[in-house]
């Protein structure tokens, strides 16, 4: 590490504002992690039920190490603050326990299939007649109906279905996929949003549990902008490579680094120009407006790559910075690292023993009930003896459960 980071010691700070919200959150992979880890950070008891045999899916995301071992990252980070209970749901005991907990529970999670939790007799309706105030949020790909229910519904297939990938696609027209886990993350936040929406129904308005019913797609479909709403009005689908602001672009330094630059108003229009030394365009008809300049953006564009390449990182930002343009450094994940903004407000941190394991910290910042990293990613089945036995499993049982393989207590 370049630089070093704030060290976070798990379980100094307070509870958070949730503290009180029991989560049960039988979800794998990447959305419901991101729901639950959104909750977890801001003090929601998130109980983790897995498979006593391998976990949650996440836990196997791993990244190789230079030593040629690897890191659990998607786990450390996505699985920060909760507790692990293993319950083998095939198992008729284990699913009594769930039931049980879920009986006291305030929220559920769970990203199975549509039809599944019916299947293993926890339909809504059976689940809110043990507990009328449950929110249950229902992650799956394409949401609980329609013709696409029943089919996988991974993130990559939703970012190719809601026009992410023609928006952004490569120079030769190809289709291109973001190489991170989109739609999940963006379902993720928009799942804890409307969790709380519920929670605030029955604990503000005395009303009664309800189903979220969140797909990957309409999140997605939400954060795209009006283009299918101008497709729809005209009939016409916007090239990917449309601009939608000029200038506005990423640039290549002389050192071989990279600044994106956003000109979209007219004042900083102007700024761009006389800072790149054609301060007399800014009355030409060509550059007047943001209109003109889009019809004559490869004109426009050109000048300003011209004008940074001869430039290095640090003389391009100093240039144009002192001019109040809106211009920033383009980052990998090391650079990232040792930006002094990014080290001073403890973006990033390190959380854990020994070395411990950077990861960013919480966010969004409260001003007066703040969240906080309260403990480490959990082992599987590292709290399943205690959630059992608050669930009100006497220690026989217990016992015996876990010398069939029914639970997990490690």
């Amino acid at each position: 590490m370049m630089t070093p980071l704030a060290r976070l010691q798990a379980g100094a700070t307070g509870p958070g504002p949730l503290a009180g919200i029991r989560v049960l959150d039988l979800s794998r992979l990447v959305a419901g992690n991101m729901l639950t880890l959104q909750l977890a950070d801001f003090g929601a008891d998130v109980i983790k039920i897995e498979s006593p045999r391998e976990g949650d899916t996440l836990r196997h995301w791993c990244e190789a190490l230079d030593d040629g071992g690897s890191m659990d990252a998607w786990w450390r980070v996505y699985g920060r603050n909760k507790r692990s209970a293993a319950l083998d749901l095939r198992d008729p005991e284990a699913m009594q326990v769930l039931r049980r907990l879920a009986a006291s529970a305030q929220v559920l999670v769970e990203s199975f299939r549509p039809g599944t939790l019916e299947a293993m007799g926890l339909a809504p309706e059976v689940l809110h007649e043990a507990n009328p105030r449950l929110v249950i949020v229902r992650v799956s790909g394409w949401g609980q109906s329609g013709p696409y229910r029943d089919l996988p519904g991974f993130g990559s297939l939703i970012e190719g279905f809601s026009g992410f990938a023609y928006k952004h696609g490569s120079a030769d027209g190809a289709p291109r996929l973001p190489n991170i886990a989109l739609a999940d993350m963006v379902a993720g936040l928009n799942g804890a949003f409307a969790t709380m929406v519920a929670l605030r129904e029955v604990e503000v308005s005395g009303g009664r549990g309800q189903v979220v019913d969140l797909s990957l797609l309409e999140p997605m479909l939400a954060i795209m902008g009006p283009d299918v709403t101008a497709a729809a009005a005209t009939g016409r689908v916007a090239a990917p490579d449309v601009k939608i602001a000029s200038p506005r672009g990423v640039y290549r330094c002389s050192d071989g680094r990279w600044v994106a630059m956003s000109g979209s108003t007219d004042v900083m229009a102007r700024r761009v120009l006389e800072a790149i030394g054609q301060g007399h365009l800014i009355d030409d008809p060509r550059f007047a407006t943001n209109a003109a300049r889009l019809a004559n953006d490869a004109d426009l564009d050109r000048m300003i790559g011209e004008a940074i390449g001869r430039l290095d990182l640090a003389g391009c930002l100093t240039l144009f910075r002192s001019r109040g343009v809106t211009v920033g450094p383009i980052y990998d994940a090391a650079q990232l690292l040792g930006d002094d903004h990014v080290i001073e407000r403890q973006s990033y941190v390190v959380v854990g023993e020994g070395e411990g394991t950077v990861m960013h910290n919480v966010t969004p910042r409260l001003g007066g009930t703040p969240g906080s990293i309260r403990s480490v990613a959990p082992a599987v089945g590292q709290h399943t003896a205690a959630v059992l036995r608050d669930a009100g499993v006497a220690e026989p049982q217990l016992r015996a459960m876990a010398e069939r393989g029914a639970i997990l207590c490690s």
